[in-house]
């Protein structure tokens, strides 16, 4: 008889706990370790399946005992239990690397530095409208794993950040997005570009030629990279540009045109839900990925108009005394914010700052003199924050808690301005997660 394998889950978190569930499923003696504290609903989860599982600690002899280790995203390389496993050549995969191995189901996949969550959600709320069994998976919904091990769906539409492509070899997406790369979470790249750069493409890795490749021709980065690989899916670039073959393309009515195997699309850019230019994008690659899998024409325009859009991206929240309040908590690069400045077009008050990753804030002094009257800093050290635009905005006030960061963002905003939370920066100094930072914000403008 074959001896029973033993599978370590590092995190009980979503991630974790699905690939948790999944592994017993599948016959591994499961063992589940998070050195943080773990949430009752997982608590109640690991219990319910049986699993056996520690916290607020790691015990080394048991995990290095592992003949397979899946570790949740957040976990960086350089720790020193992985650098111990790796030592001993246990594989360490993430948990999408380990639910593909146990489902047939097509997978589409979404990566970009921007957008992905706003993207994953348009292409699921249009399959859904189209009757097709699908499930939403990776940074947004239940995790891929605990899908594949409780449900059954046809097919999987899953937001992946560079983390979760880390930790994938064998996995292959039927359809992959890549919607831009811009610099994000260089800290966990050596501060290198092309680290960050590779990482993305590995969304790509193990396509097939009946696979689609999708991504932003106008993104810069990703026009020099395509001259320098040879990507074996069916390519479909997506742009302003006009149309010129399979992919999509704007045409001289306004009109987004989108064409994927000779079959032909197009709609009107101001009748879709979201609007602004990096929505378009979205729109785009969205519409692609539903002509790959055959949705029809009306199903598509109809999905686009009517799409509600994500809480705590580029969130309209409430007016109060003629201030607008924009909740962009999901904006933790600088890349998110240039779009939020972009799309907005009153007088802003502007919330920002957290834990920097690398940021370089050049891209928005333009953006910044034009359109930001006030800088509220919002963080534990905003010192790279205030020297990035002390001579760039007249009015510069530090804060330590949302409470006072909006009581005095909403002091510094008149009548018609309004007020923005696209913070540039990770929430973990102040807040659990940028939801948390979201609804925090909230909040404080409901106590106005």
């Amino acid at each position: 008889m074959e001896k029973q394998k033993k599978l370590v889950v590092l995190g009980a978190g979503e991630s974790g706990v699905g690939a948790a569930i999944l592994g017993k499923k599948q016959g591994f003696n499961v063992f589940v370790s998070d050195f943080g504290s773990v949430k009752q609903e997982y608590r109640e989860l690991l219990d319910k399946y049986e699993l056996e599982w520690e916290e607020k600690k790691h015990s080394e002899a048991r995990i290095l005992d592992a003949d397979l280790v899946v570790k949740s995203p957040g976990i960086p390389d350089k720790a020193p239990l992985l650098v111990q496993l790796n030592g001993k050549k246990i594989p360490i995969i993430s948990e999408i690397e380990f639910a593909g191995r146990y489902t047939n189901s097509k997978i589409i996949c979404i990566t970009g530095s921007n957008g992905k969550t706003t993207t994953t959600l348009l292409i699921y709320h249009l399959l859904k409208n189209a009757g097709v069994k699908v499930g939403l998976a990776g940074n947004v919904g239940k995790s891929f794993a605990r899908q594949v091990a409780e449900e059954d769906f046809d097919v999987y539409v899953i937001e992946i950040s560079s983390f979760q492509l880390d930790g994938m070899y064998n996995f292959r997406a039927n359809v992959a997005i890549l919607l831009n790369i811009t610099p994000d979470h260089l800290d966990r790249y050596d501060y290198k570009m092309e680290n960050y750069v590779e990482s993305k493409f590995r969304i790509t890795q193990n396509q097939e030629s009946s696979d689609y490749f999708i991504y932003c021709a106008d993104d810069p980065v990703l026009q020099q990279e395509m001259k320098l690989r040879e990507i074996i899916a069916k390519v479909l670039p997506f742009g302003y540009e006009p149309l010129d073959g399979a992919g999509a393309g704007m045409n001289d009515q306004d009109e987004l045109e989108i064409e994927v195997d000779q079959n032909r699309f197009k709609m009107s850019i101001y009748d879709l839900a979201l609007q602004g230019k990096h929505n378009v994008y979205n729109s785009m690659a969205a519409g692609i990925a539903a002509k790959a899998l055959n949705i029809k024409n009306e199903v598509i325009r109809e999905s686009l108009s009517n799409f509600k859009g994500v809480e705590h991206r580029l969130e309209t929240f409430l007016s109060v005394r003629g201030v607008e309040f924009i909740n962009d908590s999901k904006a933790t690069n600088v890349n998110s914010v240039w779009y939020a400045l972009e799309s907005t077009h009153k007088p802003i008050v502007w919330i920002a700052g957290g834990v920097d990753k690398g940021n370089d804030y050049s891209i928005l002094y333009d953006l910044v003199k034009n359109k930001v009257k006030a800088l509220v800093c919002l963080g534990v050290d905003n010192s790279k924050l205030h020297d990035a635009f002390i001579d760039k905005i007249d009015c510069i006030v530090e804060t330590n808690s949302m409470e006072e960061a909006v009581k005095q963002s909403f002091l510094l905003a008149e009548k018609d301005d309004v007020v923005l939370l696209s913070p540039a920066c990770a929430s973990f100094d102040l807040f659990q997660n940028y939801e948390e930072r979201g609804r925090q914000f909230k909040n404080a403008v409901r106590k106005l």
